[in-house]
């Protein structure tokens, strides 16, 4: 039979910094060991502060067994505009595909990717699938320029995933002919190994009992509850809040307003942008581990905590809600609640038997229900269903 060749459209791509990158990479290396020929386009929809005047190119190269295509769109003006961008990238995608002829193109990240995706495909006939991420359908739907697109996109494509219910959910609200198309699973993570990492850079400052979260900081992250609770906190005991990560580049002034405000800005490590392997570093001087998130898909940083034995405290939305069971893997609290937060971080504050059991507990959750031959089998199936749609299909998807 004839290796079948797929697109996967996204916004970001290993060495890329991110958790979306992080996910297309595993993603893509599954469907490569059940047989695809798995293609990977890389591209913006703006241009960059370091960008200069260019023409339009293609950087194409092998990498780890994946064919990854980076595009870049001509800049003819100082100036450019979002449509100069996107019409450019549409026909660099479309000449990909007169190169390779895909069987199925695949979106990541509903706006942007996905509205272009769905586009072509859908002008040349071949299948798309659609992937829901998070602030695709948490935050950008919300913009009046973007929400045709969002919705327009969510209906014409021949699957949607999701990774929770809760997306799930919102994704059948706005296009509710989409109910017979949706699949909700969750992010899956290889074993870590902690033993052989880079020493942390600041773990020489770290005071007390160490509460982290890991991330890019910006609104969803909650961190204005998590720096209200991690005060309250240090009037009892010695702690340090340490913030694996950096804020988002237009948030920056009002984290760094918030945290000089804080009671607590003397106890906050900020590390500054990492990769991941410096951010796993940092888990083993992690004593909680926060996910205050109002809203936040399904991130990676969680899993990795979970792995490596963290007692964590999280928010009962989107995954993180559904993945951590309180009192049995974790605690959890309702989103900015500042109050409830600070009270479930004094209770492992006082326990280090409670976050060792909590910590033990996490990783065998992660261990048996976020295993990568879970999200493996359900990747089989989402594109079965669309590439063969007569055919039985050979795995039962999670919820």
């Amino acid at each position: 039979m004839t290796t079948q060749r797929i697109c996967i459209t996204t916004l970001e791509f290993p060495p890329d910094v991110g958790g979306v990158g992080e996910s297309v990479a595993r993603i893509a290396r599954m469907m490569q060991a059940i047989g695809y020929e798995v293609h990977v386009a890389v591209f913006h929809s703006k241009q960059r502060k370091a960008d200069t005047l260019r023409r339009s190119q293609c950087l194409s190269k092998v990498q780890d067994g994946l064919y990854v295509h980076r595009l870049y769109p001509a800049i003819r003006s100082e100036n450019p505009i979002v449509q100069d961008f996107l019409s450019e990238v549409y026909f660099l995608l479309e000449q990909l595909h007169q190169q390779f002829r895909f069987s199925l193109f695949h979106g990541f990240f509903i706006n942007e990717t996905g509205f272009l995706t769905t586009l072509l495909a859908k002008e040349l006939g071949i299948p798309v699938i659609n992937s829901v991420r998070g602030s695709d359908l948490h935050k950008h739907v919300f913009n009046p320029k973007q929400h045709g697109q969002v919705t327009w996109t969510l209906a014409n494509s021949d699957w949607v995933t999701c990774v929770s219910d809760a997306l799930k959910a919102r994704a059948c609200v706005l296009v509710p002919e989409l109910r017979s198309r949706v699949t909700a699973f969750w992010n899956s993570i290889q074993p870590l190994n902690l033993a052989h990492l880079p020493t942390a850079t600041h773990h020489d400052r770290l005071q007390g009992t160490v509460i982290g979260s890991v991330g890019r900081f910006r609104d969803k992250k909650g961190l204005e509850y998590l720096l209200d609770a991690g005060a309250e906190l240090a009037r009892q005991q010695t702690i340090t809040l340490l913030l694996v990560g950096d804020y988002a580049d237009r948030e920056r002034t009002y984290w760094q307003q918030q945290v000089a405000d804080s009671p607590l800005r003397d106890r906050v490590i900020l590390t500054g942008l990492v990769d991941r392997r410096e951010a796993l570093a940092y888990l083993p001087y992690i004593d909680i581990f926060a996910v205050p998130s109002l809203h936040d898909g399904c991130p990676n940083a969680l899993l990795e905590a979970m792995l490596a034995e963290r007692a964590i405290v999280g928010t009962d939305v989107d995954a993180i809600g559904e993945i951590l069971r309180d009192r049995s893997n974790a605690l959890v609290v309702p989103p900015g609640n500042s109050q409830a937060l600070a009270y479930a971080l004094w209770q492992l504050l006082q326990s280090p038997a409670l976050r060792q059991k909590l910590g033990q507990q996490a990783r065998d959750t992660v261990l048996t229900q976020l295993a990568p031959n879970v999200e493996q089998k359900n990747w089989a199936q989402v594109y079965q269903r669309v590439l063969q749609p007569e055919s039985e299909p050979v795995f039962a998807l999670s919820a």
